[in-house]
């Protein structure tokens, strides 16, 4: 078992910055692939990026790349998903994910993650 939890969310104007944290307990933190994902009022749940388990490999969806960066500390057994530039279409909940090392080559699919954290709200204001 594998516990997560998100923090740092907030209220933050359109073009500042935001760092989101995402805890884990349970299992070693450097045996599973780590993602992060967010919900909008009335979508589907998106994915943002991922981060391979001893974090050599990532990927990011095409709206956030080159403005978000997604990184671990395994000792800290925390990832973090560090968000610039941040644009109002970047409101919504926030969530971490964990699944197994395998996962990697299909991080972008939610059903792939075995954990999942409660959320953290983001909201940008224009």
């Amino acid at each position: 078992q594998v516990q997560l939890v998100e923090s740092g969310g907030g209220l933050v104007q359109a073009g500042n910055s935001l760092t989101l944290a995402c805890a884990a307990s349970g299992r070693p933190f450097s045996t599973y692939t780590m993602g992060w994902f967010r919900q909008a009022p009335g979508k589907e749940r998106e994915f943002v990026g991922a981060i391979s388990w001893g974090g050599a490999s990532k990927n990011y969806a095409a709206s956030v790349k080159g403005r978000f960066t997604i990184s671990r500390d395994n000792v800290k057994s925390t990832g973090y998903l560090r968000m610039n530039s941040l644009k109002p279409e970047d409101t919504a909940v926030y969530y971490c994910a964990a699944g197994g090392r395998e996962i990697f080559s299909d991080s972008r699919q939610p059903g792939k993650y075995a954990y999942w954290g409660q959320g953290t709200q983001v909201t940008v204001s224009s």
